[in-house]
């Protein structure tokens, strides 16, 4: 493996011939399919190298990850029992600087045994990369944009700013 998350290798054929919009929009949904399996840990490890902006608070992986893990809720299956959607990527990226911008969109579906599928959050993700190694990462996210917010009692201990 190339250093990423369980079942993905940084250094693999997409990070070796894929284009920089490939990469980086793998990364974006790479990191709903984390959340979406429950694996919190490597959710986390995709902003090893990024700051997280979350309200007024500036966090790194390990502080992502101890919020996560204090506010998702993780049901019998071991899982949010959710879908981050991820949606309407804008790319704008400088493969001479190895730096790179996305704004997107998401929305979080969620069902469990006591709520029909339905939408519980929607909003968007400001996010930067850069090139390391050859292989590109996240350098920066800001998690503060919910624009949306539904019923989220069955995916949230708590809210988080």
């Amino acid at each position: 493996m190339g250093g990423g998350p369980e079942g993905y290798d940084a250094s693999g054929p997409a990070a070796a011939g894929g284009s920089a919009a490939t990469e980086i929009t793998n990364l974006l949904y790479l990191y709903a399919e984390c959340m979406d399996s429950g694996r919190l840990d490597d959710a986390a490890e995709l902003f090893r190298h990024a700051t997280i902006h979350a309200g007024k608070r500036e966090l790194d992986a390990a502080g992502i990850l101890a919020v996560w893990r204090g506010t998702v809720r993780l049901h019998e299956d071991g899982t949010p029992r959710t879908k981050h959607v991820i949606t309407n990527p804008i790319l704008e990226i400088d493969e001479e600087a190895g730096r790179a911008r996305a704004r997107s969109y998401y929305t979080v579906l969620q069902a469990t045994a006591g709520l029909p599928l339905q939408v519980i959050a929607a909003g968007r993700y400001h996010d930067e990369f850069e090139r390391s190694g050859g292989a590109w990462r996240f350098s920066s996210r800001d998690y503060s944009m919910l624009d949306l917010s539904g019923d989220m009692h069955d995916h949230l201990r708590s809210s988080t700013s």
